[in-house]
């Protein structure tokens, strides 16, 4: 098959238009993660039979495809064609030409959510504390409550000593019944950086009473101190917001420029066929379980800021997003709208027939193809930790290099 081919200077223009596009990375994971542009996905050539109908919903989308010299453009072509995908070229010269045209290479995954988390915490001066100073304050038995925004099998993995399960996006929902007392100071952790900086800012915008910091560096940083974490850890908060939580969500959410669209607005998008329209469930999986609108995929709010690329590969796309309770879908929503999506909340449908069953899981990657994030597990090299921390921190100068972003920060 032979395909039309695309230059690195017609995806930049692209980009910088906010036209539909989806730049896929056909290498394995853990070749994907030593380089590629800010907003390219990785899709496996080898996964494309199961990833790209769930992640891909329109047919004809403009697809780009490159590699780094391994051949696999020719095969992950013929695959989407016989998936019926119609629109595909390639990047012409691959990775190499893209790297030749002078543009920016990110390492690592999910780089762009969390190059956007370093941009927040440098517009918004996050406050954090150290490993070291929330040490002490454990120690000191001050009234402070740890919240842990990863997903609960992180958590539960390892946590820092005391703390509860509370995910990202269900912060502003559940931090009144999880930290009641307004005078307790909230610290947000997460494994490393982005989760707990959007996590703490979430709090801070939602106009949480309590005083609120980061853990900076997350269970990293507090490893890299040489504090020990707990394992097996089974507390999570339960629903309860804080006395205006949901309202102010709703507000943060509007100053983000999101809109609120009912079912007739959202079949108005459906039926615009020529544009790639997501639709994500973001309450917990238990919830989605037991009913959920159709035709919406559960991914969970924080791990959709988090790792946006993996859950929408299509830039330029609109993303709608439902929540029974609308606080979750508000909080997230404002976070895609400033990372540059065009974002709604659906209002209402609950009260009618729900599908009823758990949430679409896809294989796992082949573990010699995935790649080993320098936060998870228990038995990461410090210096590992390290390089992927200083990593991080050097992300906003790469997003002035490259210039594609389009985030801003209210």
């Amino acid at each position: 098959m032979k395909l039309p081919t695309v230059t690195p200077a017609d995806i930049r223009r692209a980009l910088l238009l906010r036209e539909e596009i989806a730049l896929l990375d056909l290498r394995c994971e853990a070749a994907f993660a030593t380089g590629h542009p800010l907003f390219a996905a990785n899709m496996a050539a080898d996964r494309i039979a199961i990833e790209a109908e769930v992640r891909l919903p329109r047919k004809d989308v403009a697809i780009v495809l490159y590699d780094d010299g391994e051949g696999l453009v020719a095969s992950g072509a013929e695959r989407l064609a016989a998936l019926g995908y119609t629109h595909f070229s390639a990047l012409d010269g691959g990775l190499t030409a893209w790297r030749d045209a002078g543009f920016e290479v990110f390492e690592d995954v999910n780089s762009y959510s969390k190059a956007f988390g370093e941009l927040v915490e440098s517009r918004r001066h996050t406050p954090s504390l150290s490993a070291d100073e929330v040490a002490k304050l454990i120690a000191d038995k001050a009234n402070i409550a740890i919240l842990d925004v990863r997903r609960f099998d992180e958590y539960a993995t390892m946590n820092i000593p005391g703390s509860i399960s509370v995910p990202g996006a269900e912060l502003v929902l559940r931090a009144g019944q999880a930290v009641p007392d307004p005078d307790t100071t909230i610290i947000v952790n997460c494994a490393g950086r982005t989760r707990s900086i959007i996590g703490t800012q979430s709090l801070i915008n939602a106009g949480v009473p309590n005083n609120v910091w980061a853990l900076r560096n997350g269970t990293i940083g507090w490893t890299l101190a040489h504090h020990a974490l707990d394992h097996g850890a089974d507390r999570r908060g339960a629903i309860g917001p804080f006395e205006g939580g949901p309202a102010n969500a709703r507000d943060v959410a509007y100053r983000a420029g999101v809109r609120h669209i009912g079912a007739n607005e959202l079949a108005a998008l459906a039926a615009q066929t020529h544009r790639t329209l997501y639709r994500f469930d973001v309450r917990d999986a238990e919830e989605y379980a037991a009913g959920h609108l159709s035709g919406f995929r559960h991914y969970p709010g924080g791990q959709l800021v988090q790792e946006t690329d993996m859950a929408a590969p299509v830039r330029g796309a609109r993303i709608v997003l439902t929540d029974d309770r609308c606080v979750r879908a508000d909080m997230t929503a404002s976070w895609l709208a400033q990372m540059g999506w065009e974002v709604y909340v659906l209002e209402g449908g609950y009260d009618g027939a729900l599908e009823v069953g758990p949430p679409l899981v896809m294989p796992k990657l082949d573990p010699a193809h995935r790649y080993r994030r320098p936060y998870e597990g228990t038995d990461v090299a410090e210096s590992a930790m390290q390089a992927y921390l200083d990593w991080e921190y050097g992300l906003i100068e790469q997003l002035r290099r490259d210039g594609t972003h389009g985030f801003y920060v209210i």
